[in-house]
Formats: C-alpha cells, structure tokens, sequence
C-alpha cells in the first residue's frame, strides 16, 4: 500500500486546526546545542516544523518561537527534515491569534512561481554532476515547501480560486 494510502486510510488524529505560517524558530534537545528551524503548520496542541534534527518520536525538546513563550514538546513523528510537535501544555487560542496576526500571505502568481522553480530546479538537478545536486535539490525543495504553505494558506481563507490545482 502506498504511503498517501495508508495516511488516507487513517483516521484524522489532531485535535485542532492547523494553520499554516512561515516562522523562524529553534529547537534544543537535552544536551545539545540549538538547531534553527523554520515552523510550517501551527495550532493550539502542537507545531510541525522543518529542521535538520535526529530526534526520534517521542523525544522531548524545547521550541523556541520570536513572541512565544519556549515551549517543552515531544515529538510525535519525524519524515526526513520534517518535525511534528506536540505541546506539554497547549496553546491558548488569544496567544495563537497574536502569533498569527503578522503573518502575511503571498498571491496565487507567487505561489505558481515557486512551483515552477522548485519543478525546474528538479530537472535541473537531474541533469548536474553529483557536486550540484545538493543545491539544486534544496532550492527545489525550498520552493516547494513555500508553495504548499502559501497554498495551505489560501484555501483556508478562502482565496484560493477553483481553478487552481492541488500541490504535488
């Protein structure tokens, strides 16, 4: 069965909406140094973030975010650079909401673009010597990550036209 499959197949276990966001923040496990990372989703009970960590599930680590409190979470999943968090103690919905209040949201031609970059960067990176692919790769998968973010974002309030496609 394929990964998307099994994850269709499965009942959805979060217990609050997610909303999608770009924000720079550390992690730090017990001893060892702080990791930058970057939050993609966010919501009252937990976080997914992009960071280069070796934390295994259930680990727990302290979330750094510009205008939160530090936040002791454990890991509930990790997928290659990908984190999902969840908070000891959640969020209350008035600290969410001022979180978000500065985040702004890029237009459906911007979002476009960052797809088309993160597609030609991948052709690209196929077609380049092993020193070059690393950094074709990253900016590929940079851009594809904005996209489904800012896409995220859209649809959730309600922008996002009918005749946009789904990200890939």
């Amino acid at each position: 069965m394929s990964e998307s499959a099994k994850r269709q197949d499965q009942p959805e276990r979060r217990r609050a909406d997610r909303t999608a966001l770009r924000l720079g923040a550390t992690i730090r496990e017990a001893n060892r140094s702080r990791v930058d990372a970057r939050l993609i989703d966010i919501s009252t009970h937990g976080c997914r973030v992009e960071a280069i960590s070796h934390a295994s599930p259930d680990a727990w680590l302290w979330l750094s975010i510009d205008g939160l409190e530090t936040q002791y979470c454990r890991v509930v999943w990790r997928r290659d650079e990908f984190v999902g968090l969840e908070f000891e103690t959640p969020l209350a919905e008035a600290v969410l909401d001022q979180l978000l209040q500065g985040e702004q949201q890029l237009p459906e031609a911007e979002i476009r673009e960052l797809r088309d970059i993160a597609v030609r960067t991948h052709r690209l990176a196929a077609a380049q010597p092993d020193s070059d692919i690393q950094l074709l790769a990253e900016l590929s998968n940079r851009c594809a990550v904005e996209a489904v973010i800012e896409s995220l974002r859209l649809s959730e309030s309600g922008q996002a036209g009918s005749g946009e496609s789904k990200p890939s």
